[in-house]
């Protein structure tokens, strides 16, 4: 049973969905890509991007995607809303084995190698989590868009097109970043970007973080990153009053706001070991050894 199955481990966030396909020990074969599936955008949505991703995959590697042999070990955002976590595994496929967590959890387990440590991940949304040394795991933020997510893309996005409205109103006055606001976007005047807003989820946002990112010397982005980088420093300090534990910044804003992270907490960064598709690539093999295939 063992050399028929393979692993396929999942990171699903609200901007898209990276996969890993391995092997019945592990050995890694290919990457697949498709869009977002975390579970606040639909869990039918969810589904067929880790399935168009893992068929991506599968076919990379040359591997049939005949489902019934396969293992997932899945970190999902959204899984701490038991609804949407019931509705995903009753909408699974048939499946050898399925495994799913936070993707905080799965973020952990890449970055650290399963060692001691802190993540806090920044894409579409936010979460901060902590792997203690009795093996605990402990997570804050994560509570969601719109209301929470610190320092995430769509929290960020948020705060910044409001800069646009405000240039389209002559509240401020109209600038570079205005404008690149107003491009990305896709609108030319107020009533424009009243459909827009009104059309725009969690994606949307996230998607304009990068605007605030690229404009990072204009006094309104950069406080809105330093800002962020004060909530990503209260996050760690919940997790780990200590101070000791090394801290991993994940996603795609990790990097980016590095720099705007508190210098009490700049010495214990650390570069994560590996990312959360690899992390729940961990999960999957778990699973598979608790069914008896590997």
């Amino acid at each position: 049973m063992k050399q028929d199955l393979y692993l396929i481990g999942v990171d699903g966030g609200g901007t898209g969905t990276r996969v890993v396909l391995a092997d019945a020990d592990g050995r890694e074969l290919a990457q697949g890509t498709a869009g977002p599936s975390g579970l606040g955008l639909g869990v039918e949505r969810a589904w067929e991007s880790i399935l168009a991703a893992s068929a991506q995959a599968c076919e990379i590697a040359g591997v049939p995607a005949n489902w019934p042999r396969f293992v997932f070990g899945c970190g999902l955002a959204g899984v701490n809303n038991r609804d949407w976590l019931s509705a995903f595994h009753a909408k699974a496929p048939a499946l050898a084995g399925l495994s799913v967590e936070h993707d905080a959890y799965s973020t952990l387990l890449g970055a650290h190698g399963g060692e001691p440590g802190v993540i806090v991940a920044l894409g579409t949304g936010s979460v901060a989590a902590v792997l203690d040394r009795d093996g605990e795991c402990r997570t804050v933020s994560g509570y969601g868009y719109p209301s929470a997510d610190e320092a995430s893309g769509a929290w960020l996005g948020l705060r910044a097109i409001v800069h646009a409205q405000q240039a389209l109103d002559g509240r401020v006055p109209a600038d570079e970043l205005s404008q690149a606001l107003i491009d990305h976007v896709g609108v030319s005047d107020r009533e424009g970007l009243v459909v827009w807003l009104c059309d725009a989820n969690q994606t949307a946002y996230a998607s304009i973080a990068r605007v605030a990112v690229e404009h990072r010397e204009h006094p309104f982005a950069a406080r809105l990153l330093r800002e962020a980088g004060q909530e990503i420093g209260k996050m760690i300090a919940a997790l780990d009053p200590s101070g000791t534990l090394p801290v991993a910044l994940c996603g795609g804003l990790g990097k980016p706001l590095s720099e705007y992270v508190p210098e009490p907490y700049q010495d214990r960064l650390r570069a994560p070991l590996s990312d959360s598709a690899h992390g729940a690539l961990q999960l999957a093999r778990r699973e598979a050894a608790r069914i008896g295939g590997a």
